[in-house]
């Protein structure tokens, strides 16, 4: 494969520029956005990091995670762009964490989530690449005793313009390492781009996945290496009150029974199949805990109860709500109820850990290194200098396996029960469907105003449910005085996550209801739900005015030019604006999300009322800037798997204050032959702002089909998801 994992036993990585080998390494440090307190006592730095070999392979250290999204070849292009190398010959490498750690941080930060990993990575790499060409040039023109002006770079050759000499970045990188690392990096104007904005090719050994060859962190295999299966209380916050190992215990393979923490028991085996067997056998007496009778229904009527509450956190106002709804000559009412959703990827939470009393390492499919380096620290017991963790391919994330590692502080405390031994814990896929960290529950009361001539004067947007900072990063929410800002996606008053309508009167706001089922970060998060609140509204304000959809969009956009524009390019790509088919039937939605601009369009059939077909979805995304267009349009088509499902069939339920859901069975993902063919239409809108692409599409999708079932049937759907109403996906 081309992406390195990386060993500590391999290499040393250095800090600055000095030779490695007979090569050149090039660290470039950037200031890492943080708190000023934070800044002022760690100083963290950003470092963009590139080996040139001495045979001009080209390795980009990367610290952002892989998982199928194509971020580690956007990356190379950003580099490869600047540094003028042979793209053939780029590679990447994982530095590990605790080596940025003992570093001084630097390489900044290492999650990959919220549609991060090119947009806040993509000046400092480019910068990286660019300083690295400029010496190489430097290094040239010193062996030639000619000024650096007039050589030229371009696929790893420096060339001498007025006498045609030639060498090449290899021959070159030892000298290069010896100078300075320049201050001042020019870099390209993105019409000179000849990389950056190419479909090429991904770096990440694709060949390997379709063949099986590529080593996923489920198949890790290390010397000695044992495998643990676990089980932890199935109501969250309960305990283990007791257990018998005596079963289990004497079963052919099983090493150890053990407890870990005060939640969960683990068998330890020569195999996977021996340890499952076994984690079956041992009787387990549950402490359920206070949560054990909470249900769907309970959960709802909560959440039901903060639609009228008096106290809310203020997420984006204009006007004044209470003088539009008293004044009004009519009003339209409608309430959207969205479920807990798991992030279910395909390769179940796992982790491998070896402990002894001098060092502890880990080797985990992490969507975070920090996070992942945080947990082994805490559950080692060691100090962080005698602590690693190293990045293994993930088999899927979507948020999952970011801010929330659990699952790798298990494996440090099961293998500290067993010093010396790699231990290698999966989860069943049982497990990993009710001990998830869930995409949050939420109802919205959508309230709109009219005068007498159905003028639109007013919108209230009211959130009921849970808040995802609340649990995991409770400092944010004490800082904003116990508001979650993160609630407002897609609707905040400005930023990555705005909201592109402008009415004369608008206050959306959140009455925050937390659950005991733990929310996470699941693709796309907040903005999923919002954007069927709000979209869905939309043509039903459309509707009360008498004004077609995309023109009473239009009216509301207008302050918000690129807001419009995928907007407009939908509703073109689709043919709104022409008859559709005989029986065919076309939705819209839009959005802003993670900087950068979506909106989709599509055509749907329904047969009895019941039985969905979606044949066509035209999907525009503005990111700013397309790094490769071909990856965006994969990204694209596969957010709209994961849209499509949450929206026809899936949905997380609690009965007896556990997880109701076990496995596909009851948690399906759609079909292939139920995929309807997207058209993705990238529009680069430019300006200092880089935009995500994994995350933003996945909410369009949802409010478009509901809008297009509407114009169907006559029935407005507002409870996802669509199998609780007899909907089907075919």
């Amino acid at each position: 494969m081309n992406a390195r994992v990386s060993n500590p036993s391999r290499r040393q990585f250095i800090v600055g520029t000095t030779a490695v080998g007979t090569g050149l390494a090039l660290g470039l440090q950037f200031p890492l956005f943080m708190h000023a307190a934070e800044a002022a006592t760690t100083a963290p730095e950003i470092g963009a990091w590139v080996v040139i070999e001495p045979d001009d392979t080209v390795v980009v250290r990367v610290v952002r995670s892989e998982m199928g999204q194509g971020t580690i070849t956007g990356l190379a292009q950003l580099v490869a762009e600047e540094l003028e190398c042979d793209w053939k010959k780029v590679r990447t490498e994982y530095p590990t964490p605790g080596e940025s750690v003992r570093r001084n941080r630097v390489w900044g930060e290492f999650s990959t989530g919220g549609s991060r990993g090119i947009r806040t990575s993509e000046l400092y790499v480019r910068k990286g690449g660019a300083a690295a060409r400029m010496m190489l040039l430097q290094a040239a023109a010193d062996q030639w005793g000619v000024p650096v002006a007039q050589c030229v770079a371009a696929n790893s050759v420096i060339t001498h313009a007025p006498s045609g000499r030639t060498t090449t970045f290899g021959k070159m990188s030892v000298a290069a390492s010896k100078l300075t690392v320049p201050t001042e990096i020019p870099l390209k104007d993105p019409k000179d781009w000849k990389v950056i904005g190419q479909p090429l090719d991904r770096i990440d050994g694709v060949a390997d996945k379709v063949t099986g060859k590529q080593v996923y962190a489920i198949d890790l295999k290390l010397p000695g290496m044992l495998i643990a299966n676990i089980r932890e209380c199935p109501v969250f916050g309960g305990k283990v009150k007791s257990f018998d190992p005596t079963q289990a215990a004497g079963m052919k393979g099983v090493r150890k029974v053990v407890q870990v923490g005060d939640s969960a028991v683990a068998v330890v085996a020569d195999t996977f199949w021996q340890a499952k067997s076994a984690m079956d056998k041992v009787a387990i007496v549950w402490d359920e805990g206070p949560n054990a009778k909470v249900s769907s229904a309970s959960i709802k009527a909560m959440l039901e109860e903060g639609l009228t509450a008096q106290q809310a956190f203020v997420g984006n106002q204009r006007g004044d709500i209470v003088a539009a709804q008293k004044n009004a000559a009519s009003k339209l009412e409608s309430v959207y109820f969205y479920p807990f959703l798991n992030h279910a990827p395909m390769e179940p939470m796992n982790a491998t850990a070896k402990w002894t009393p001098e060092r502890c390492e880990a080797w985990v499919p992490t969507q975070d290194g920090e996070a992942s380096l945080a947990a082994v620290i805490a559950a080692s017991g060691l100090p962080g200098e005698k602590c690693d963790v190293y990045k293994v391919n993930l088999g899927g994330g979507f948020g999952r396996r970011g801010a929330f590692q659990d699952y790798t502080t298990q494996a440090v405390n099961i293998a500290k029960q067993m010093p010396g031994v790699p231990i290698k814990l999966i989860w069943t896929r049982e497990e990993d469907m009710t001990q998830g960290r869930y995409h949050p529950i939420m109802m919205c009361k959508l309230t709109g105003t009219f005068d007498d001539k159905k003028n639109l004067t007013g919108v209230h947007m009211r959130l009921s449910g849970q808040s995802i900072l609340a649990s995991v990063r409770p400092a944010v929410v004490e800082q904003q005085k116990g508001r979650d800002p993160l609630v407002f996606q897609g609707v905040f008053d400005g930023g990555e996550h705005g909201f592109g309508y402008t009415f004369p009167n608008l206050l959306i706001d959140h009455a925050m209801r937390n659950t005991h089922i733990p929310p996470g970060f699941w693709r796309g998060v907040n903005v999923n739900q919002n954007a069927v609140f709000i979209e869905s509204f939309m043509d039903e304000l459309a509707d009360a005015a008498g004004v077609d959809p995309v023109e009473f969009r239009r009216k509301f956009l207008a302050e918000s030019p690129r807001n419009l524009a995928v907007l407009d390019a939908v509703a073109q790509g689709i043919g709104w604006t022409k008859p559709a088919p005989p029986g065919v039937f076309r939705g819209v939605a839009q959005m802003k999300a993670f900087g950068s601009y979506v909106a989709a369009a599509c055509e749907i059939s329904v047969k009895d009322g019941k039985e969905v077909k979606v044949h066509r979805i035209v999907a525009a995304t503005d990111p700013g800037y397309a790094v490769n267009p071909a990856q965006i349009k994969r990204q694209v088509a596969g957010s709209f798997v994961y849209g499509l499902s949450a929206l026809f069939m899936e949905e997380c339920t609690v009965k007896d204050g556990r997880i109701e859901q076990t496995n596909f069975h009851d948690f399906p993902s759609m079909r292939i032959a139920q995929m309807p063919k997207v058209e993705a239409l990238i529009i680069q809108g430019g300006g200092k702002e880089w935009g995500g692409v994994g995350e933003p599409t996945i909410c369009v999708a949802a409010p478009a089909v509901l809008n297009a079932f509407y114009r169907a049937t006559g029935k407005r759907i507002r409870t996802v998801p669509l199998k609780n109403s007899d909907i089907t996906l075919v």
